[in-house]
């Protein structure tokens, strides 16, 4: 059995697609911090994606665990050419596109980015391997995409009805992987 502790990285204040461009997190709320790191088990290995955001929510959050190394895999969605554009002019350059992107999400992609189906299956092998390495806590700190690509997984869901689900800044989701199963714990845990 293998727990996943999903963690969202800090805030980055962007109003604008944000994607692959590596933006800092805003991790001046350290009690907020210190309280989600003390939720989190503290026997489990600590992997991040790639990304300043999430690796320096990690830093913040490691407090003794296990470090492994940064996985790119584990980036947000690739929003090509539409990353650090404001949505109202993505909404205006590519209209139909970006309407189709977000009302049947799965295999529509960005232009020079990748769709949801992309991106899930970059980070499926990750997953996998992990539940194959004998971790019985694993805390990640990726991307709001990845965490909703891993609860559909879990959920069984669309990728339309799961783009519904919140997911804060410094938030937890929580799943379980047993014998091929998924079973799904609390989702944007603020602790």
């Amino acid at each position: 059995m293998t727990r996943w502790w999903w963690v969202r990285h800090g805030p980055t204040h962007q109003k604008m697609f944000t994607g692959w461009r590596d933006v800092p997190a805003d991790l001046s709320d350290t009690a907020r911090i210190e309280r989600l790191s003390a939720y989190l088990p503290d026997d489990a290995v600590l992997i991040t994606s790639d990304l300043q955001r999430a690796v320096k929510t990690g830093d913040a959050i490691q407090s003794g665990r296990v470090r492994l190394p940064h996985v790119q895999a584990l980036r947000e969605f690739d929003f090509g050419d539409w990353d650090g554009l404001h949505f109202s002019e993505v909404a205006k350059k590519d209209a139909d596109l970006s309407r189709a992107y977000w009302e049947t999400p799965g295999n529509v992609t960005a232009p020079n980015g990748e769709s949801w189906n992309d991106a899930a299956s970059r980070v499926r092998p990750v997953v996998d391997g992990m539940n194959n390495a004998n971790h019985r806590d694993i805390v990640v700190v990726a991307h709001f995409g990845i965490i909703l690509t891993q609860l559909q997984r879990a959920w069984g869901k669309s990728a339309y009805d799961v783009l519904a689900q919140t997911i804060e800044p410094l938030s937890v989701t929580q799943l379980t992987h047993d014998a091929g199963k998924w079973d799904v714990g609390v989702v944007n845990h603020s602790p």
